[in-house]
């Protein structure tokens, strides 16, 4: 097992690399499925550090592998790669070059973590008892690249037997971080109602089958379904974000459109949630003589952890960091993860990498034109995955 204060002396050694190549990837922010630059960086720096790679996984993904010196099991790290369409606002040298791009989610910072790990990792082959693979992932905030990934035999080849990954959190201070035990993120589902009435002229309303007041009776029938429907002790959110219908103030409405979505956490609470919903949809709107068709869009699976593999994380940062500086979370987010699919398919630790400095007034939270981050946290990431590593394949 490597020694822990020569871990993080390497990693701090590496900062200034870290954080040029962190500020290049901030600069050149490039959205879902469309991360070529970022791709061809990322080749760039798997070539020079000398570690084999695949490029072109579901579009725009790249899988390295770091094979150690003697035989083991293979885990994998994931970092996912693009940017969100947001106005950047930090007046900063390496401001976004591209305007309505930028990397408002650290993704920026989590590719630079897991290019110090294998550049670290890459260092000690000696202490690899087995394979790293290293899972560059495109779209983790529009159609979602893992599960493509998976598809396309990213976990296979060596097949991975585990995996880790990381998020930045700007509620954690840099030098901390925080582990979640089971379920750290929600399921998501975007529901798309069509509601069908019948025109009339508005001094005539009678004669029509008003679509908005039919809508209007709908959104309040779903509320229900949550707060009676499922129970207080789980957690589950439904929310309606879009209303598209009419034409003109003085004619009734004969068709709207909702759009929404649906959060939950468990299986159970998911399947009975859109069951209830497509119930209340249909009945409301036959009961006042009109129509309503829903349509669900499945979205990201519920990320849920693997308790082995977060006790592994939870170590890790106890070593490397110390047990005052490791946070675990006891509630889980609402919020959606693709990572979740690689949960899903081999035993996961995802875990929170703090980046809040309140000195440097890097205060805002993530998906704000005013995110940034404390860039020691880059070294600490990469120590982190490098010891998550070498304690789960010599365990």
């Amino acid at each position: 097992m490597i020694d822990k204060e020569l871990l993080l002396q390497d990693a701090k050694t590496i900062l200034p690399w870290l954080t040029e190549i962190r500020r290049d990837f901030h600069s050149n922010p490039e959205f879902g499925m469309e991360e070529f630059r970022t791709k061809d960086k990322i080749c760039e720096y798997l070539t020079e550090l000398g570690i084999p790679f695949e490029a072109g996984i579901a579009n725009t993904g790249v899988v390295g592998l770091i094979q150690g010196e003697q035989e083991g099991k293979t885990v994998a790290l994931r970092a996912d790669m693009d940017a969100l369409p947001i106005f950047e606002q930090n007046e900063v040298t390496y401001k976004s070059l591209i305007d309505g791009k930028m990397h408002a989610c650290g993704h920026d910072a989590h590719m630079t973590v897991l290019l110090g790990a294998a550049k670290l990792l890459n260092q000690n082959k000696h202490l690899i008892k087995g394979n790293v693979k290293l899972l560059f992932q495109p779209a983790e905030e529009t159609v979602g690249g893992a599960k493509p990934m998976i598809e396309e035999g990213a976990l296979e080849n060596p097949k991975v037997d585990a995996i880790f990954g990381l998020h930045v959190d700007p509620d954690i201070p840099v030098g901390k971080i925080g582990v979640k035990y089971g379920q750290m993120n929600a399921s998501s589902d975007t529901i798309t109602i069509t509601v069908k009435g019948k025109n009339a002229h508005g001094a005539y309303a009678y004669m029509g089958k008003d679509a908005i007041v039919i809508s209007a009776q709908i959104i309040s029938a779903l509320q229900p379904i949550i707060s009676r429907g499922v129970d207080a002790r789980q957690s589950a959110v439904l929310s309606i974000g879009v209303i598209h219908g009419g034409t003109q103030g003085n004619i009734v409405a004969d068709e709207v459109t909702l759009v929404g979505t649906v959060r939950t956490l468990t299986p159970e609470v998911r399947k009975s949630v859109l069951k209830s919903l497509e119930e209340t949809v249909t009945y409301v709107a036959r009961g006042m003589g009109g129509d309503a068709v829903l349509s669900i869009e499945p979205g990201y699976t519920s990320l849920i952890n693997d308790d082995e593999m977060v006790h592994i994380a939870k170590n890790s940062g106890e070593q490397l960091l110390g047990k005052d500086n490791v946070k675990v979370i006891d509630v889980p987010s609402l919020g959606v993860e693709d990572f979740a699919f690689f949960a899903e398919a081999v035993p996961a630790a995802f875990f929170r990498l703090g980046v809040r400095n309140e000195e440097k007034g890097i205060i805002h939270d993530v998906h704000t034109p005013w995110f940034n981050l404390d860039e020691n946290s880059l070294q600490i990431g990469a120590a982190m995955q490098v010891y998550n590593v070498l304690t789960y394949l010599n365990s």
